[in-house]
C-alpha cells in the first residue's frame, strides 16, 4: 500500500528562504468545509478503549466593523465507540448550534457572540427529567467562550500580521480534559517552510509540546504563559504533529496532532485531525 500513497508536495529548501509574512485576510462570504476527526485512546489495566467523533464543519467569514464575524455550522457529526457508531445528544446539539465568533482585523479571537445558545439548544432536546448537570456545565457560556478561546490560541496566537523565519517559534498554552481534571501543557509551534497546496503557497508549521517552561524562557513565551494565568504545566505530556495554513487567503489547509497525558490511572491519547474539503469559488 505504501506504492500507491502519493507523499506530500515537498518543503521549499531551507536555504535562502526569506522570512514568511502571514496575513489575516479570509475569504469573505465563501463557504469553508473541513472535516475533523477527534479519536481518544483509553489504556488502563491492559485494556484499550477508543472513542471518536467525525465531524463536517463549515465556517463562513463576513465584514464587521473593525473585523470579522466568524459563522460555523456542523450539518454532520457521529460518535463511535470502538469502530462502532453510536446516538448521543451531543452529536445534535453540534449540528443545531451554529457558533458565532467575532474576530479583529489583525485576527486576533474577540469573543463568542452567542455563547449562551448552546444551553437553549441542549434544553430544548434532551426529554424532560433526563439529567443534564453534567452536559449544562459542559456548555455553558463560559465554558463555550474558553474552549473557542483556547482552540483559537493554540492554532493561530501569534502567527498574523509577523514576518516568521524558518526555525521560529510561536507558543500557546493548551489543555488535556482528564477524568480527575485536565492536563495542561505549552504547544511550541516551529516555522518549517513552505508547501505548495491547492490553496496555493502555505505556511508549514510542525507541533510539539514543551515539558516545562526553559530557565531563560524567550519574552514573548513568558507573555503567553502570562496571558493564560501561568499554569502549573501537568508533567509527561507529549505531543507531535503539523499544521498547514495558507498564506494568500487565510484558510487552515490542514491540521494534525496527537497528545498524549498519563492520568492517575491510565495513558490517554488524543488525536485530532483537520483537512479542508472545498472553499467556494469566488462569486
Amino acid at each position: 500500500m505504501a506504492s500507491c500513497t502519493k507523499p506530500p508536495p515537498p518543503l521549499v529548501p531551507e536555504a535562502g528562504v526569506p522570512p514568511v509574512r502571514l496575513e489575516f485576510r479570509p475569504p469573505v462570504d465563501r463557504a469553508m468545509t473541513e472535516r475533523t476527526q477527534s479519536t481518544r485512546v483509553v489504556e488502563r489495566g491492559g485494556q484499550r478503549r477508543t472513542e471518536s467523533v467525525e465531524m463536517t464543519t463549515v465556517t463562513r467569514f463576513t465584514a464587521a466593523e473593525n473585523g470579522w464575524e466568524l459563522t460555523q455550522t456542523v450539518p454532520r457529526a457521529q460518535l463511535s465507540r470502538e469502530g462502532t457508531p453510536v446516538s448521543s445528544p451531543v452529536d445534535g446539539l453540534l449540528t443545531r448550534f451554529p457558533l458565532s465568533v467575532r474576530v479583529a482585523s489583525d485576527g486576533a479571537f474577540v469573543k463568542v457572540n452567542n455563547a449562551g445558545e448552546a444551553l437553549k439548544a441542549l434544553r430544548a432536546m434532551v426529554p424532560a427529567g433526563q439529567s443534564l448537570e453534567a452536559l449544562e456545565a459542559f456548555w455553558s457560556p463560559e465554558s463555550v467562550e474558553a474552549r473557542a478561546r483556547q482552540e483559537w490560541e493554540a492554532k493561530y496566537g501569534g502567527l498574523f500580521q509577523r514576518n516568521l523565519a524558518v526555525g521560529q517559534h510561536t507558543w500557546a498554552v493548551d489543555r488535556f480534559p482528564l477524568p480527575e481534571g485536565e492536563a495542561v501543557y505549552l504547544l511550541e509551534r516551529t516555522v518549517t517552510g513552505t508547501r505548495l497546496t491547492d490553496q496555493g503557497e502555505a505556511l508549514v508549521l510542525s507541533l510539539r509540546c514543551l515539558a516545562s517552561l526553559p530557565e531563560e524562557a524567550p519574552a514573548e513565551l513568558q507573555e503567553v504563559m502570562q496571558a493564560a494565568g501561568s499554569p502549573p504545566l501537568t508533567p509527561g505530556v507529549s505531543c507531535e504533529g503539523e499544521q498547514v495554513v495558507a498564506r494568500g487567503l487565510f484558510v487552515p489547509v490542514s491540521r494534525t496532532l496527537t497528545v498524549r497525558a498519563q492520568g492517575a490511572e491510565a495513558l490517554w491519547t488524543l488525536t485530532a485531525q483537520t483537512k479542508l474539503e472545498l472553499l467556494e469559488e469566488a462569486r
